[in-house]
This record gives C-alpha cells, sequence and structure tokens, in this order.
C-alpha cells in the first residue's frame, strides 16, 4: 500500500513562522511535524510515500532527502500551481496506481492506528473510509455528520442536518475510485471526491480514540510543544528506532548560558540564549537568539522576529 501526504498548503494560519520554513517542516518538540507521519507509516509497514508540494518545495525535498530516512521511498509530486486537496491527489492517479491508499495531512500529531484503520475499511466494503475523532471543539473545527455508520455530510454543507461531535482527522484509506469524482486544476477533495463517494456507495468512516492535534493554528503548535501529558515523549523511544531521530526539548547544539533559567520550554537547534535569560514554557525554533536578561514566557519565537510572537492563550 502507498500513501499520500498532503504538504503543499502555505501555512497561512502559523505566520510569520511559515515566511521562512514550510508547514511540514515546522518542528514538535525538535522533530519536523511531518516526520511524525513518516514514522506512523512506517511502523504500518507503508513504505512508498508520495508528498505533494508547492510552498517551499525545495526546501522540504531538499531536508527529506538529506535525511536518509531508511526503508522507506519518498516521491515527490511538486505543483507549480497550488492545486488544492482534491486537485493535489488527482494529479498523482497515475502514481498511486490501481490500489487502495492512505491519505494523510501533513500538520497533525497522532497517534492513529493506521494497521487498525486499513483493516477496518476492507471490512467495511466501501471505496472509502475518513478516520474520524470526537472533541467538544466540533463545532468550531467543523462536525461531520454521520448517519447509520456512514459519513453523509460534512458541516451540513450538503444540507442534511445532521450534527455530531466528530471531526474528520486529515487522514483516510481510498479506493481508486475516489479519482472519478476528483477534478483537474484548483480543487477541495471535500466537495468532490468524498461528495462522490457519499454519493456512490458510502463513505464509511473510523473511530480514533487516541490523540489527535493540529498543529496549523499558533495556539495549538505551542500546546502540541509544551503538553506534558501527549503521547509525544513516550514516541521517542519507537521512533528513534523507525527513522533515526526522537523528539526532545533541548536540542544538544544549543548554546545556553548557565545563568539561564529554562523551564517548561523547547529550544531548537543552534539556538543561543544569553546570560540572565528567563524562558518559560516557550518554544524557541531552530537559530534563535535571545539577548542577554531578555524574558520569554508562554510564546513561540523564531529567529527572523525580535518580536514574541505574543501570548498563544
Amino acid at each position: 500500500m502507498k500513501a499520500f501526504v498532503l504538504a503543499a498548503g502555505f501555512g497561512t494560519r502559523l505566520k510569520p513562522l511559515t515566511d521562512h520554513i514550510p508547514k511540514p517542516l515546522i518542528p514538535v518538540l525538535n522533530i519536523p511535524c511531518l516526520f511524525y507521519t513518516f514514522y506512523l507509516l512506517k511502523q504500518a509497514g507503508i513504505r512508498e510515500i508520495i508528498c505533494n508540494t508547492h510552498h517551499h518545495a525545495d526546501t522540504i525535498r531538499r531536508f527529506i532527502d538529506s535525511s536518509k530516512l531508511s526503508d522507506l521511498e519518498i516521491s515527490f509530486s511538486e505543483e507549480p500551481v497550488i492545486l488544492g486537496t482534491g486537485g493535489g491527489l488527482k494529479k498523482c492517479e497515475k502514481l498511486l496506481g490501481d490500489s487502495e491508499f492512505i491519505l494523510v495531512n501533513s500538520d497533525i500529531i497522532t497517534d492513529i492506528d493506521f494497521t487498525a484503520l486499513i483493516a477496518h475499511h476492507r471490512q467495511s466494503k466501501r471505496a472509502g473510509t475518513l478516520t474520524l475523532f470526537e472533541t467538544p471543539e466540533a463545532a468550531s473545527i467543523g462536525y461531520i455528520g454521520i448517519e447509520d455508520g456512514l459519513v453523509k455530510d460534512f458541516r451540513n454543507l450538503r444540507n442534511s442536518g445532521l450534527v455530531s461531535s466528530f471531526i474528520y482527522t486529515g487522514t483516510a484509506v481510498l479506493t481508486p475510485e475516489i479519482f472519478s469524482y476528483l477534478q483537474n486544476g484548483f480543487s477541495g477533495i471535500v466537495d468532490t471526491g468524498f461528495t462522490g463517494l457519499v454519493d456512490n456507495g458510502g463513505l464509511s468512516y473510523y473511530q480514533h480514540e487516541g490523540v489527535w492535534m493540529d498543529i496549523g493554528t499558533m495556539a495549538n503548535y505551542w500546546k502540541a510543544n509544551l503538553d506534558r501529558e501527549s503521547i509525544i515523549s513516550r514516541m521517542a523511544a519507537p521512533m528513534k528506532r523507525a527513522i533515526g531521530m526522537e523528539p526532545h526539548r533541548i536540542s544538544p547544539s544549543a548554546e545556553i548560558s548557565p545563568d539561564a533559567l529554562i523551564s517548561g520550554s523547547v529550544i531548537g537547534r543552534g539556538c543561543k540564549i544569553g546570560p540572565g535569560c528567563t524562558i518559560t514554557d516557550s518554544v524557541l525554533l531552530p537559530e534563535t537568539e535571545v539577548r542577554t536578561g531578555t524574558t520569554i514566557i508562554n510564546s513561540v519565537v523564531d529567529p527572523f522576529h525580535t518580536t514574541i510572537m505574543g501570548n498563544p492563550n
């Protein structure tokens, strides 16, 4: 089975971080978020991965190529003009072939069991299976309308009147049938491919009951890095074995003054923290320099902006 990873977006909600770093490479506990997806796919025995790219496409390709991920065959579908989630997938129809495949967003941190998802999909005998997650924030994120074990609507766009506490996680198993409903050019996968499957044989769903985090906003990104109860730290050992890298809070290459006070924070590669600094519950992206005596609290800081990004709370 192959995987298609959506990695072409602009990351608008994470600006100004994404002005200089493509969203798929934004680090969570000093590991690019995209690599958490690579880890889960490898754990499920999926070795062939296609990433679509547009924003900072060369940067993404160079970083992945230089990472030398063993036993993973990663190829790229570059979009000179961005095609959206539907058009981007349609462009890769021939690359994905005539077998079922996994679709995954590149900006999520989760412990979805892809093996169990695939088994559930095959048992459903439907052309597609979406992974759903129950959350009290479904109304603000975008609830999924479900009925009789099937997905029927998306935020009531089809006027079904169906409301639930479930959201779409950005993860699905799909068969080539979806390509019949996708469009060339820019389009969204929901109102083309997913809707087509709903109307022609049905779209099933798999309920994920573990951890799911969308890092697409500054607040969510901050929380994902600092959630002390999350599964991320517990993933360190298996990630190290699978892809040769592991989540960690303080980069070994960071230069930190002995009298600087660091508490509950993530310090990235090549950061420099001067004497008398206090860093509390914050995220410093790679190569950020903090001048002598600076205090940073509840913030995200990158090396290109001397101004703190603001309290994500």
